[in-house]
């Protein structure tokens, strides 16, 4: 198949939409929604909702103090438990992503009929780290024209959840413990649930962290340690989505890419770059993806390639930020 035919092939597709563009059918959009969650990281971390609407409410229910009494025989002193029910509302934004395909490009990574599925990988694939991206970083008073969308989780946190400042440290045990500090005790209860989240350079700052140096000496001489081999090989940590790193004080430590690295400090004296470690339940972290995705395609003859434009609708949310906590200003080692 020549690559005018490829072209030609994608325009007439009826895989990523019928008619020249449009609305995807419920089965294509869960197809293109889960090439999404397979190149996300975070979406691994989190609950991920498929919106049916613009709108969705999650009920909430609380309860979080003591309930029991000491009985009386034969007694009934009239007071009922009642738990805290509450909402949290998801609102979606349209978010735009366009795409466009030379043939040079169809005929160095596309074979046959395999052509619709991997175009649809390939938007995918971007759609996912840009929406990571501004799930974790969004803000709406940005002038970015990508994180203004919504208040992505680092700036929900930061305005309501446990913040720890780490004050320049680097990512070892002491910030850790730090961080752990942080949470209510209530929530420790359910230690093994919950997960740390740290980016790439930070969790190698922390497998630095624990090579032997001075051992003891006082000559500041590094010397050479198996114990982080130890550690990163008693996991299955990959890097890639989903994976599973460390534990760090019983809780998993997971890697996402995406999380920022070159943050100013904002404490006194302040130099370098900095990220941030998280730790909360999975759960906790909400994404919603609304159903409804649009993709319009166009083949423009006088650049012999094929403009996308895709509209997707989410949003996010955190349904309980006392069991969050961000650790903010941890220095990224030089």
């Amino acid at each position: 198949m020549g690559s005018r035919e490829l072209l030609q092939k994608v325009v007439d597709t009826t895989q990523i939409g019928a008619g020249g563009g449009g609305i995807l059918s419920a089965k294509q959009a869960n197809k293109f929604l889960d090439y999404v969650f397979d190149q996300s990281v975070l979406m691994h971390t989190a609950r991920v909702i498929r919106m049916g609407g613009p709108t969705m409410d999650i009920d909430a229910i609380d309860i979080g103090r003591r309930i029991m009494r000491k009985a009386t025989e034969a007694v009934d002193d009239g007071v009922n438990a009642d738990p805290t029910f509450s909402k949290i509302s998801l609102v979606t934004v349209k978010i735009r992503l366009d795409w466009e395909l030379s043939t040079e490009g169809l005929e160095d990574n596309i074979e046959g009929t395999s052509l619709e599925d991997h175009v649809a990988s390939l938007m995918a694939r971007q759609t996912a780290n840009d929406l990571e991206d501004l799930y974790i970083h969004g803000d709406t008073v940005s002038s970015d024209p990508l994180l203004k969308s919504l208040d992505g989780f680092r700036k929900r946190a930061r305005a309501g959840a446990h913040v720890v400042d780490a004050a320049g440290g680097t990512l070892d045990r002491a910030v850790f413990d730090q961080g752990i500090r942080g949470l209510p005790n209530k929530y420790l209860q359910r230690r093994s649930q919950l997960v740390w989240t740290a980016s790439s350079s930070l969790i190698q700052d922390y497998f630095w962290s624990l090579t032997l140096a001075d051992a003891g000496t006082g000559d500041g001489a590094a010397y050479n340690s198996t114990l982080a081999d130890a550690v990163m090989q008693a996991s299955n940590a990959t890097g890639g989505a989903g994976s599973v790193g460390p534990r760090v004080f019983g809780i998993p430590l997971n890697e996402v890419p995406l999380y920022e690295e070159t943050e100013a400090g904002d404490y006194s004296g302040a130099t370098g770059n900095h990220g941030v470690v998280e730790l909360t339940f999975p759960q906790n972290r909400i994404i919603g993806i609304q159903r409804d995705i649009v993709i319009y395609r166009e083949f423009k003859p006088k650049k012999d390639a094929i403009e996308y434009t895709q509209f997707v609708r989410i949003a996010n949310q955190v349904e309980n930020l006392d069991s969050y906590v961000h650790v903010k200003n941890v220095k990224v080692r030089a």
